[in-house]
Order: C-alpha cells, then sequence, then structure tokens
C-alpha cells in the first residue's frame, strides 16, 4: 500500500490557553488525534484519517490539524503539549478513532468537545453519555446504535481517492496480464494454502501482492479477477471490518470481485450482483467459478449502472459533504451542552434485562390473580 502523502493538512497555531476560545464558537478548529503519521503506525486506518484530514482541509470551512500521543513528530502538535497548554474545554472539537486506544483518550479529552470516528467494532467498551460517533460504515453504525443508542449518530463512510475513479479501467475490454490478484494481508489460510495453490495447478495466472508496489492503480487495472478474504483476519482479532476499501478499488478498476461479505462489507457488497462470494459452500465451487470468471469476465462484472451507482456515493466530495453536514450537528450537539444541556442516558443492558423481567412477573402475577378471584 502506497505511504500517506507528505504533505499534511493546514495546520493552525497551537494556541495558548489565553487565546482559547468557548466551544460555543463556531466552526472550532478540528483535530484529529493519531499515535502517529509513519512507521509501525501506517496501516489502512491511518490513511483514512489522513485522508479525511487533508479533505476537510481543503474544504475550507475550518482550521485542521493532526495531533499525535504516542510519537513526537516536529510537523505536529503532541497532545501533552495542548493539554497543558489549554485548559478545559479549549478551543477545538476533538476526533479519536485508534482502537483500544479510544476509552484512555476519552478520559484525558474529559471536559472538551469530542466525537469517535469509528471505524471497525467490536472492542467492547462504552462511550460516555453524549459522546457523537461518526461511523464508517452502516454496520459500525449499527453497532454503535445498537449500544449507544442516546449518542448523536452519523454516517460518513470512506471515500475512494479520486485517482481510483478517476483512472481505473472499468472498460476492461482487452484482456489482461493477471488472471487472479490477491493482496496477501488480511487474506485467510483458505485462500493462501488451499486456493491459490489449486487455481495455479488448473494453469491460471495468478499473483500474490505482499510488497511495495509504486502504483496500485495499475496493478489493479492489470487483473481480470480480484480474491478479497478477510473474515478469519478479523474473526481471530475479535473485531469487524471497519470498511472495506479493497474491493471497491478492484470494482473501480473494472476487476471481477471475489470476497468474503463480513461485517461491513455487506454495506456495498450485494452476492452475484456487485460481487461473488468467495469461499462459497466447497473449493471445487470456488475453483469453476474463478475459472468461469476468468474465462468470460464481461458475464460476471457487475451491472455497469448498478457499479456507477456504487462509486458515484464513494467521490471525495460526497465525503466531504457528509462530513460538513455531520460536524455542524456535533458543534450544535455541544453548544448544547455547553448551554446547560444534560447528555441522554441509555440504561445498561442489565438493567434492561432486570426492568423486562419485573414486567413479564407483574403481567404472570396480573393473569394469575384475574383466574383466583374471576
Amino acid at each position: 500500500m502506497p505511504p500517506p502523502s507528505a504533505a499534511s493538512p493546514t495546520a493552525s497555531p497551537s494556541p495558548s490557553s489565553s487565546q482559547s476560545q468557548s466551544p460555543l464558537a463556531p466552526l472550532a478548529p478540528l483535530r484529529f488525534l493519531l499515535p502517529g503519521t509513519s512507521g509501525r503506525f501506517r496501516c489502512g486506518g491511518l490513511l483514512v484519517e489522513l485522508q479525511t484530514a487533508r479533505l476537510l482541509a481543503a474544504g475550507g470551512d475550518r482550521p485542521v490539524q493532526l495531533v499525535t500521543y504516542r510519537q513526537r513528530e516536529p510537523e505536529h502538535p503532541y497532545l501533552d503539549d495542548l493539554l497543558a497548554e489549554e485548559a478545559a474545554p479549549g478551543p477545538a472539537l476533538w476526533l479519536v478513532s485508534w482502537g483500544f486506544d479510544v476509552p484512555g483518550l476519552l478520559r484525558r479529552l474529559r471536559g472538551r468537545p469530542v466525537a469517535y470516528h469509528a471505524h471497525s467494532s467490536g472492542y467492547g467498551f462504552q462511550l460516555p453519555p453524549g459522546v457523537p460517533v461518526l461511523a464508517v460504515s452502516r454496520n459500525t453504525l449499527g453497532y454503535w446504535g445498537d449500544r449507544e443508542p442516546r449518542s448523536p449518530l452519523f454516517l460518513v463512510p470512506n471515500a475512494l481517492q479520486s485517482k481510483w475513479l478517476e483512472r481505473g479501467d472499468r472498460l476492461a475490454a482487452a484482456r489482461r496480464p493477471i488472471d487472479v490478484l490477491v493482496q496477501q494481508r488480511k487474506s485467510s489460510p483458505y485462500l493462501l494454502r488451499q486456493l491459490l495453490p489449486a487455481l495455479r495447478q488448473r494453469g491460471l495466472r495468478v499473483e500474490l501482492q505482499s510488497g511495495w508496489v509504486d502504483d496500485l492503480v495499475d496493478l489493479f487495472n492489470s487483473a481480470t479477477v480480484v480474491l478479497y478474504d478477510s473474515a478469519d483476519y478479523w474473526r481471530g482479532r475479535g473485531v469487524s471490518e471497519g470498511f472495506g476499501l479493497p474491493p471497491l478499488e478492484a470494482l473501480a478498476c473494472g476487476c471481477v470481485l471475489f470476497s468474503s461479505f463480513n461485517h461491513a462489507l455487506a454495506d456495498s457488497l450485494d452476492p452475484g450482483r456487485l460481487g461473488h462470494q468467495l469461499g462459497c459452500g466447497t473449493l471445487e465451487a470456488d475453483l469453476e467459478r474463478i475459472g468461469a470468471a476468468v474465462a468470460e469476465p464481461a458475464a460476471w462484472r457487475p451491472d455497469p449502472a448498478a457499479l456507477d451507482a456504487l462509486l458515484a456515493g464513494c467521490g471525495e466530495q460526497e465525503l466531504l459533504q457528509r462530513w460538513q453536514q455531520a460536524l455542524a450537528a456535533i458543534d450544535a450537539h455541544w453548544q448544547r451542552l455547553a448551554a446547560g444541556a444534560l447528555p441522554l442516558r441509555s440504561p445498561s443492558p442489565l438493567a434492561l434485562r432486570c426492568s423486562q423481567s419485573w414486567e413479564r412477573l407483574g403481567r404472570l402475577g396480573h393473569r394469575l390473580g384475574g383466574r383466583r378471584f374471576g
């Protein structure tokens, strides 16, 4: 996967405590809180945060900063320094996103306007009352809609970078040099140890991409079929596939997609229409269908109108509009809290079960009483 661009979002100077403004001020500075922006922190979630920060900075509505909290970086402010300089509530709206770090970060930011940019779900923590959730998928939205039904909830899907929409070869008329392409990271043992060797035995040209690639668009444009199977990877970690950009990237390049349908992949992939199930009952079924797709890809590609509709909702301008609407609502939410409104709280599952059990016992007692005295 390519590294994030060296260009950073436009950063406003770190304000001192004397410059702090009320959270009631419109268009508060937006701070993306990240452990670091390079080295061991580089992953899909980081690239999404950096892309979103760049997009919002270019939108020009408010200052945008990247703030690190584990790794000091000379080009970005450091969380400890800002908290020491600025008394709560401070001048900014903070965005936290980094999985298992979220509960600790929310404790450190207590009393400050904050929102959770939720990628994967399943980490198990609860959010403090009133903390908004910006979910990257309907799967994640549903998780938090169940877990925190009284928190402000928003859907802000991840965007495809413009290069995929502009350079992806969706016409795909010519025969391609790669029959089957697989990216090794997150791929299941079934895919790597059973399916790929069997496909090679059938004479298909299979490429397993594991190292550095300068241009992923060119790579995907060179493949007829792309296989993506992340179900085992995420099940083993106990959290979800947060969004799943690689399948959308494959579709944007005119590839036939065979994929698992776990978690957020089910948001966009319609089995048999936009993509095809990988691991569909038997190894023989996979071999037959993938072989047929390589031999006649046009019969296995999605309907162009359905694909265009899917990709139209994945562009950066669509994402920018969603973010601007969500942030305006979050600003208004924090303004209400600053003015003295109390955040709604949802009863715990244990309290709800106890209450519902008492209700059932009450109804049972009423029926038994009616029989006794009727």
